[in-house]
């Protein structure tokens, strides 16, 4: 018995050591000259028992930030959630409370004048009923933060410097012609690092198929193929993928990024948000009839 744990013990002692000493060859010289490179270093160190899978997805996501731009993480102008600074106390707060979100961009005319950023914390002291502080009181552009902006090309490195050294937690995103084409915060960044960061409002946002009109739905990736059968009335084969998401990118035939999309049947599948390594979620058109 002790033998064999002995044998054990110099085997992986070994392959430790035969690793440690590529590493330091590597380093003795210029060191990895590539990105591949470097990955296949870190790899090697997973393989090695050096660091869990976990530690490695997270080191492969910050290489990925960037590579990985704004459009490709942010959500879109449609499923933003807005505030009129002309609406009245009530119906910002029915608002922050359906939602549930900490920020929220401040619109003028459409949403392309986004005035500043509300957040939800100073209103508290207006729901509360606190001395002073009441819906004759209220006045939303004193509660109104400056706004910053960011373009659709920045990458995600670069903006999470920004967030914290300006100390802020979103940004709108803006067009080439200088439309507002979304949001990102800190935590859209945050979570090509560390994966789906969820709370109790993520779950309800996540629903498998979320209807937004007659014809468009918001349906997750990991939505399973016989529930989006069973909702659309389909026939999509259950045999070899498990997921929609799994199926549609079979048919894109590669990674797609945010903004494309592909059609099967009478269904218009547009890539709504995805990263370096998997789609999150489809905009689901159905084509008239």
């Amino acid at each position: 018995m002790n033998e064999d744990d002995s044998n054990g013990t110099k085997a992986d002692d070994g392959g430790l050591s035969n690793w440690w000493r590529r590493v330091t060859q590597r380093l003795a010289g210029t060191g990895p000259r590539t990105r591949d490179d470097l990955l296949e270093l870190l790899r090697e160190a997973q393989a090695a028992e050096l660091m869990d899978a976990d530690a490695l997805g997270m080191f492969e996501g910050i290489l990925e930030t960037a590579e990985t731009q704004v459009r490709d993480v942010m959500v879109p102008r449609a499923q933003m959630v807005v505030v009129d600074q002309a609406w009245p106390l009530e119906r910002i707060l029915a608002v922050v409370v359906e939602s549930g979100h900490s920020r929220f961009p401040v619109i003028g005319e459409s949403r392309d004048e986004v005035v500043g950023i509300l957040l939800a914390k100073d209103l508290l002291k207006f729901s509360g009923g606190a001395p002073g502080f009441g819906v004759a009181s209220f006045d939303m552009r004193r509660l109104t933060r400056p706004a910053v902006f960011v373009p659709e090309s920045k990458r995600l490195n670069v903006l999470l410097k920004d967030f914290r050294r300006g100390r802020n937690h979103m940004a709108l995103v803006v067009d080439e012609y200088g439309g507002v084409a979304g949001l990102v915060t800190i935590e859209d960044v945050l979570e090509q690092i560390v994966g789906e960061i969820d709370d109790e409002y993520d779950e309800a946002e996540s629903a498998p198929i979320l209807k937004q009109d007659e014809r468009r739905y918001l349906v997750n990736a990991l939505t399973p193929i016989e529930e989006f059968n069973e909702y659309f009335g389909t026939d999509f084969p259950d045999e070899e993928f498990d997921t929609v998401g799994g199926f549609v990118l079979h048919r894109f035939g590669h990674m797609p990024k945010r903004g494309e999309s592909v059609r099967i049947d009478r269904f218009n599948f547009n890539v709504q948000r995805a990263d370096g390594r998997r789609v999150h979620q489809f905009q689901v058109t159905l084509a008239p009839g």
